[in-house]
This record gives structure tokens, C-alpha cells and sequence, in this order.
């Protein structure tokens, strides 16, 4: 039996047997979407002959003038030439489109390449007697569960049992799309959307374009993959325990994770609609830091709270710095004690802000006790013991992978909660939140309050595939909503990241991640900071990356 044939079938694969059969048959739907790229890619290596660190493959593969378009500019200043007329919107589609087929070959990061409807998307924009919108001819790259503007739209969230599952849009890609940008191309995301991984039965693993024997993150890892290959210079991510931040941060883009309730999630598709014990928000993943002020600022000027309620009322208004901002380090987090090129990172930020004027002072974790954090968020994931997650993997019949083990069936603290016990689980999480408030107030008795803290995003670069075993760097934030960015540093370096030998792990989890590192197992892996501000202080965080890049020498 064909897996792709005429009339409904061609729709849905629910007609077939095995799970095994219903993948195959989303996998056929991706690669003839790949198929349509013209000029055909050539020089590309097969897989099992790819390097390990895929850079060079662009310049093997692509024109020289796809390079010029898809690597010189940045964000603002590709709109300019667009605008202007310099460059068409179509040329510049197609040259994403191609580059993203590659960055697709290099790490398996694609769902859907959108070919006809973004060349279709580009003509018309070109053709207009006058460029409209903030987002004139941008290409843009989306994760894939968030749905798509189109006709004739399934999402799955790589869940065997949502394959051709009927979709739509949603209210930020709307929004985008009225202010003139083309998608392009979707993206993977992992088994239940609940890993710092990438992998699915459906798609298969997504892997690192720097190294392919570790991972891009996850569950935003199909964006962070083709971004660090430059087959998108702009992405949607979303995050509910680090899924922009930990992807963002193991290729070495920009990414941002906003306050909950500025950004809508109205549209997507993922299990536990309704949830309100902890929230998800979609937010920017790019190569260019103008590019996340850019996002929110569009995203919040169609004043989307008028169609969503749930939404903050609040406008997007940039903050200025009069003064250098005081800024703190989370040099660990009381529970795992980051690598040593993560603790690097962070000495080296630390001196260039001291030189800059910036007041320096430690946050100090111990006290505030981020273990109990993460036990209050784990449970708050899974207020159902994750009957919904796994009645839904059990539907498409297909294997429980083993990060999605961890999540919910490793997590002590998860289980089928009754409605009290909801509600008490409920208090802790507001009574923890309103703790770490007061301790970031407290810091004004000294003088100035903190105006972001410095941390880690994740333990070390970029972890070995089935190693993201630890989420405290980041979901910690989403527990106490916090906004953070993240932002690339530098790279490990085998003679400046030595090993410490004789370091004692504190605790099962420190051990892990300590035995973890070898820093030739890592040479050469990106490596970044995260930056975290207070609830709802969006454009503060985003003010603060301006001011510690400009004290790291970058305009």
C-alpha cells in the first residue's frame, strides 16, 4: 500500500497499521517537500559521510550569492535592502529555502520545508506597488506544534497518534503574517515537547550542527539546529522549562523567553490544553540580538489582548539605562556545579561588566533552595501523573522514549493529584515565588537593587544525545516566571577548560553532570550566558543585553 496517494489518504496515514507505517509515512510527506528545492542541492555528503561539525557544508554546497544574502546581513538591515528594492523578497526566499533543505540534510531538523507557499508568498509581497509592514519579506521559521497561515495545515507535535491531525493558525502568526513576513519552513520538536533533546519516533533525532554527537536542545532543537546552520536568521521557539533558552544557548544564537501572558499561545496544539498550574510561551530564537526587541515589539503592538484575554494588558516599551545596571552572578545554582567553560564564561562576563562600571555581586542559591524549586515544577507539569502524555503515545502505539521516561516517570513528586492536593501543590508554587521576589528586593538593603542576575542556561555547552538530564538552569525561571535571554560568550576550549580531578560531586545529580565532562568531548562547542530579569521587567532584560555586550567590545 502507497504511503502517499491520492484523496484522504494522502492526509492521513490513520489507515495504516503500524506506528512504524504512520512515521513512514510522515517522513514521505517531509522529503517530497524537500524534493521540490531547485536547483537540486548538490556536493552534499550522505549521511553517514557528514562531518562532525557541519559549517563548512555552505560554502560546499550553496552560490556564492546565496552566502552574500543568507550570512551578510542582519535582521534590520535585510529588511532595509528588501524595502528598498535592493534585493527581491523571492531571492532572498529561495535562498533560505535552500539553505534550510541543507541545514536539513546536516541535522534532521525539518518537518516541512515550505516551498511552493513561500516562493507563492514571496512574488506577492514583491509585486505590491509598496512594501507593507514591520516584517516585509522576512523569512521566518516556525516550531512545528504552533500550527501555520495556510490552507490544508496538520500538526502532530511528533505524536504518532496527531499525524494529519487538522490545524490552523495562531494569534502571533497572524500577526506576523498581516505585517508582511514569509514562512518557510517548520520545525522538529521531541516526543511530548518535554525534552531539552529532539527526537521522536516520527522524525527521528535532530542533532548539533557544531557536533553532531550532541544534541541542539530541545524542545525547541529543529529551530536551534537550522538556525545554527543559518538556515534561518529568525525562529518561533516556545518554553515552558528552558525549550528557547537551552536550545538557543548549545548552537550559540540569541534567544528570549518572555514574561507569561505577553505573547499568546492561542492556536498551538499540545497535551494538557487548559493547564493553568504552569505555562508555556512561545518567544524569538535568532542570530542577531535586534531581532528579539524586533519580535516582541510587533508581537505587542497588534495589542493582542484584544482578541485574547488572558493576555497582559501592557504595551512594549524599551528601557534605557541611566546608570550601569548592577548585575549579579549565579556562579552555580546550589544543586549541579556547572563545566568548567560555563564557570569560565561567566568570570570572564563578570571582569568586562566590572570594567564597564557595572556593580558586580554574587546571587548566593544556597538559601533559596532551587531542589525544592524543581520539585514543585516537576509536579506542577504533571497534575494528571502525565495520564494524558502517555495515553497518547499509547494510542499511536508507538515506544515511550527515554527522556520522556525521565520527565514523568522518574520525577518523584509526579503523580494523579486530587483536587485538594492541587490546590496545595498550587500554594507552594505561590509561596516559593513570593520567597525568591523578596530575596531579589532584599538585595536593595546593600544599596541599589540587582537589576539581572548573570547565570548559566544549562550545566556546560551542548550535552551528549540522552544526557539533558537536568533542567534546573533554566526551568527554574519558568517556575517563578521570570523573562530571561540568552546570548553567546565563547566556545570550550580544551587547555582553558581543564577537568577538575579532584572536584567531590555534592549530590547524584552533580555527579552526573561531572562525570559527564571531558573537555575534548566538547572542543569547540558553543557557549553561553542567560540572562534573567524580574516578572513582567521584559524590556529590561533585553536593555541589560545591550549594556553587557556593549562591555564584551560587540556594538
Amino acid at each position: 500500500m502507497p504511503l502517499l496517494g491520492d484523496n484522504d489518504k494522502a492526509s492521513s496515514p490513520q489507515h495504516l497499521k503500524s506506528w512504524e507505517e504512520k512515521a513512514q509515512w510522515a517522513r514521505a510527506k517531509r522529503d517530497a517537500s524537500l524534493a521540490k528545492v531547485k536547483p537540486v542541492l548538490q556536493g552534499v555528503p550522505e549521511e553517514n559521510d557528514l562531518p562532525m561539525n557541519c559549517q563548512s557544508l555552505a560554502s560546499a554546497v550553496l552560490t556564492s550569492r546565496e552566502i552574500e544574502i543568507t550570512e551578510r546581513y542582519g535582521i534590520l538591515d535585510l529588511l532595509s535592502e528588501m524595502r528598498t528594492r535592493r534585493v527581491s523578497v523571492e531571492e532572498v526566499t529561495r535562498a533560505f529555502l535552500r539553505r534550510a533543505a541543507l541545514a536539513h540534510a546536516a541535522t534532521n531538523c525539518l518537518v516541512e520545508l515550505l516551498w511552493d507557499e513561500a516562493i507563492e508568498r514571496a512574488k506577492y509581497l514583491d509585486a505590491l506597488p509598496e512594501p507593507q509592514g514591520e516584517l516585509f519579506g522576512l523569512p521566518i521559521s516556525t516550531k512545528e506544534h504552533q500550527g501555520m497561515v495556510g490552507e490544508n495545515i496538520t500538526s502532530s507535535a511528533s505524536f504518532v497518534a496527531w499525524l494529519g491531525k487538522k490545524h490552523g493558525s495562531n494569534l502571533l502568526y497572524d500577526t506576523f503574517w498581516e505585517q508582511g513576513c514569509v514562512f518557510y519552513a517548520r520545525t522538529t520538536q521531541p516526543q511530548a515537547i518535554m525534552h531539552l533533546e529532539t527526537s521522536s519516533n516520527v522524525y527521528g533525532r535532530t542533532v548539533n550542527p557544531y557536533n553532531r554527537r550532541l544534541t541542539p536542545g530541545g524542545s525547541s532543537g529543529g529551530e536551534s539546529a537550522l538556525l545554527g546552520m543559518r538556515g534561518s536568521i529568525l525562529g518561533v521557539g516556545g518554553d515552558i522549562g528552558g525549550s528557547i533558552r537551552c536550545p538557543s544557548a548549545h548552537v550559540g544564537v540569541y534567544g528570549f523567553k518572555p514574561s507569561l501572558k505577553r505573547i499568546s499561545t492561542t492556536g498551538l496544539i499540545a497535551p494538557a490544553a487548559g493547564k493553568e498550574t504552569i505555562g508555556a510561551c512561545p518567544g524569538p530564537m535568532t542570530v542577531d540580538r535586534d531581532a528579539l526587541d524586533l519580535f516582541m515589539r510587533v508581537a505587542v503592538a497588534a495589542k493582542p489582548w484584544r482578541i485574547d484575554p488572558s493576555l497582559t494588558v501592557k504595551e512594549w516599551t524599551p528601557y534605557k539605562f541611566t546608570s550601569p545596571p548592577k548585575v549579579a552572578i549565579q556562579w552555580w545554582d546550589g544543586v549541579v556545579q556547572p563545566h568548567p567553560p560555563m564557570t569560565r564564561a561567566l568570570r570572564e562576563v563578570a571582569e568586562h561588566c566590572r570594567n564597564a562600571g557595572m556593580e558586580v555581586v554574587d546571587w548566593d542559591c544556597e538559601g533559596l533552595n532551587h531542589q525544592e524549586g524543581w520539585d514543585i515544577l516537576s509536579a506542577l507539569y504533571f497534575p494528571d501523573g502525565g495520564k494524558e502524555v502517555l495515553n497518547l503515545i499509547a494510542k499511536g502505539g508507538e515506544p515511550v522514549l527515554p527522556l520522556t521516561d525521565f520527565i514523568i516517570k522518574e520525577q518523584p513528586t509526579i503523580k494523579d493529584l486530587t483536587q485538594h492536593e492541587l490546590w496545595e501543590l498550587c500554594v507552594r508554587r505561590d509561596r516559593y515565588r513570593a520567597m525568591y521576589a523578596k530575596a531579589w528586593s532584599d538585595t536593595a538593603k546593600s544599596g541599589k537593587e540587582v537589576d539581572v542576575i548573570i547565570c548559566p542556561p544549562s550545566f556546560g555547552a551542548a550535552t551528549p544525545h540522552e544526557h539533558s538530564r537536568y533542567w534546573g538552569y533554566t526551568s527554574h525561571w519558568n517556575l517563578v516566571d521570570y523573562p530571561a535571554a540568552v546570548f553567546p560568550v565563547t566556545k570550550v576550549d580544551p587547555i582553558l577548560d581543564p577537568k577538575d580531578v579532584d572536584y567531590v560531586p555534592k549530590n547524584e545529580q552533580d555527579r552526573f553532570v561531572y562525570e559527564m565532562y571531558t573537555p575534548e568531548r566538547f572542543a569547540d562547542a558553543p557557549v553561553s550566558l542567560q540572562i534573567v530579569g524580574r516578572r513582567q521587567e521584559d524590556e529590561k532584560v533585553l536593555a541589560a543585553l545591550v549594556e553587557i555586550e556593549r562591555a564584551l567590545g560587540r556594538n
